[in-house]
């Protein structure tokens, strides 16, 4: 299968894993500049795509005993300079104490800017999958690009794309949900955004979450959310235990609808019967 060839950053400019960008920006026409910049001179990026920059310790550590490897972008705001990309670096040395940091001053318009701080940090690879979504949205609205470019300019198949915008679309309320869950699988959220109303997610997200359910059971849900199904074949309770995969419990009910208090008597009972046992339950093949 053919590898949708990555292009980095636009007009040439590159992430570090795909060959230094530094050396490969200083080559554009526009002749941007690599200078040392007061830090109380910067002012951090208001397009910032990520919801919350993480834990920077490392990072920190890393300053302190290496120094700042890569230059951070800017641009003149008069007699300022606004961040296009590279907050966490910019943070991370104030934090320490830093006076100055090693710049790439760069003379580009506020479409062009947002446009590298987007896919900038559309390309680091610890953006959640909500922060990714709606970074690309936001790539989409305010440049109106298509999913086929969007795809040449972030380095990810077409297909991936339009997955990952449609998950955009997910309410906050079901995002809370799913956060509070531990997460979904790209697919999960996938089957999520598919469905037509905000509040059909937030109970899709709400039954996947408290019934654990598996994959197959998340689409035969989604087919009858969807009304391509007429019924469930069954109610389904998923139980795994939090840090051990010794086992697994699934409950199956040969009805749609199960209230909390009847899967705890079907547990109660079943303890009931394996105490009323005298041999040890073996594997018969």
């Amino acid at each position: 299968m053919q590898k949708t060839k990555r292009s980095g950053l636009p007009t040439s400019i590159s992430m570090k894993h795909d060959g230094h960008f530094v050396d490969l920006i200083s080559s554009r026409s526009l002749g941007p500049r690599i200078r040392m910049i007061p830090i109380s001179k910067i002012d951090p990026n208001p397009h910032q795509a990520r919801c919350e920059l993480g834990n920077i310790e490392e990072l920190e550590d890393s300053i302190k005993s290496k120094g700042v490897l890569e230059p951070i972008l800017v641009r003149a705001r008069g007699s300022r300079f606004e961040i296009i990309a590279g907050e966490r670096r910019f943070m991370a040395s104030k934090n320490i104490g830093l006076k100055e940091l090693p710049c790439i001053d760069m003379d580009v318009e506020d479409g062009e800017a947002m446009e590298i701080a987007l896919i900038e940090n559309l390309q680091r690879k610890d953006l959640d999958i909500f922060e990714e979504a709606d970074g690309l949205k936001a790539l989409a609205d305010i440049h109106s690009y298509n999913h086929e470019q969007i795809s040449s300019k972030i380095g990810k198949a077409r297909s991936t794309i339009t997955e990952i915008l449609s998950i955009a679309g997910i309410p906050q309320r079901a995002r809370d949900i799913i956060a509070e869950a531990g997460g979904f699988s790209r697919s999960t959220l996938v089957e999520i955004a598919k469905l037509k109303s905000e509040e059909d997610m937030i109970k899709f997200a709400r039954d996947i979450a408290e019934r654990r359910l598996t994959r197959e059971d998340t689409r035969d849900l989604a087919k009858y959310m969807k009304g391509k199904t007429k019924k469930l074949r069954y109610f389904v309770y998923n139980f795994v235990p939090e840090g051990t995969d010794r086992f697994r419990l699934r409950l199956e009910f040969k009805k749609q609808t199960v209230s909390k208090r009847e899967i705890i008597e079907v547990l109660e009972e079943t303890i009931e019967l394996l105490k009323s046992k005298d041999e040890d339950l073996t594997l018969k093949g």
